[in-house]
């Protein structure tokens, strides 16, 4: 993140105008994330004491969009008028090739065209993608779809960072770290005192950096501190593609198989082979939900070497097909 281009993406502390800043709303976007994202501009203007910042609120169809947790957003604006804001976030969540159309794409390059900055919080990350505007820069999306965006943009640069600035496209993970990023855009544009006054308006003590890990770590996600445990459950997440032996993996971490075994029956209550097998059909579920991938190619980029013997194994742990968890319910 170069800190002097977000200095000119917002701005500055002598400006008197106030900084328009569009939210384009797709149904079922993440309610959370955009309330990290326009609250703080509401403190921020509350703590200086003057409007530094404007916002204005649209969906495609110019009324209103529903986020995924049902709540309705009434907008009453239509997304044309996005063109007088400086710049644009796309705001999605699950769903959102289903929710991307060709009218918001042909939407987001004109406004890009029209020399406004664009972001994305949460998966609005693809709709940029799908538009042409993240090649040859740095990206990132919520970390349950970096896999799907990988696989269907494979010339992307995706980073598993909080959110990224490379030059005027502007991408955050979602969920509160939208609020970490517009703190950093507060920050370097307004002063980090401003930035901090903000922060402590919601209880958040402190502000992370774009470099912060999205995910819990390791040890908070599973319950577990075993380190030799630990070694060998990021070495399964990190071998998904092409699974690696259990022989292989019992001796990258200095244990016998028979250490293996008992260390998982103990602190995980199951197997080796059944605790990868379902990190790898975990992985492939949210590639069937996310992606247009073919299911042949899903469980090849899961280890599976057929869809016969993908489909199975999908059916056991999920009870439905691969075919039907792409089904509406």
């Amino acid at each position: 993140m170069d800190s002097s281009t977000i200095k000119h993406l917002l701005n500055n502390e002598a400006d008197t105008n106030a900084q328009k800043i569009g939210f384009l709303l797709l149904n079922e976007f993440s309610l959370l994330a955009f309330s990290s994202a326009i609250e703080p501009l509401r403190a921020a203007n509350r703590q200086s004491g003057r409007p530094i910042f404007e916002w204005m609120v649209a969906s495609p169809n110019g009324v209103s969009s529903i986020a995924s947790n049902g709540v309705e957003v009434h907008t009453n604006n239509d997304p044309e008028n996005l063109q007088k804001c400086r710049m644009v976030f796309v705001c999605a969540g699950v769903n959102v090739r289903g929710n991307t159309s060709k009218a918001i794409l042909n939407l987001i390059r004109r406004l890009d065209r029209n020399g406004a900055i664009i972001g994305a919080i949460c998966t609005g990350t693809y709709v940029m993608a799908a538009a042409g505007l993240l090649t040859g820069r740095r990206c990132t999306i919520h970390w349950e779809n970096i896999d799907g965006l990988a696989e269907e943009f494979q010339e992307l640069e995706i980073t598993t960072d909080l959110f990224e600035i490379d030059g005027n496209r502007v991408t955050c993970s979602g969920g509160t770290a939208a609020l970490d990023m517009m703190l950093n855009l507060i920050s370097q544009s307004h002063g980090a005192q401003l930035a901090a006054e903000v922060s402590d308006q919601f209880i958040h003590d402190r502000i992370r950096e774009p470099t912060d890990r999205q995910r819990m770590e390791l040890r908070s996600r599973i319950g577990v501190s075993h380190p030799k445990l630990l070694a060998v459950v990021k070495t399964m997440e990190d071998n998904l593609e092409e699974p690696l032996p259990q022989t292989a993996i019992a001796r990258q971490t200095g244990l016998s198989t028979r250490q293996l075994e008992r260390l998982f029956r103990k602190y995980l209550n199951t197997t080796p082979t059944r605790y990868y097998l379902n990190l790898r059909l975990a992985r492939a579920r949210h590639l069937l939900r996310q992606t247009s991938m073919s299911i042949l190619s899903v469980a090849l980029a899961c280890g599976f070497v057929s869809a016969s013997h993908f489909s199975k194994c999908y059916r056991e742990c999920y009870d439905r097909t691969p075919r039907a968890e792409r089904s509406p319910d």
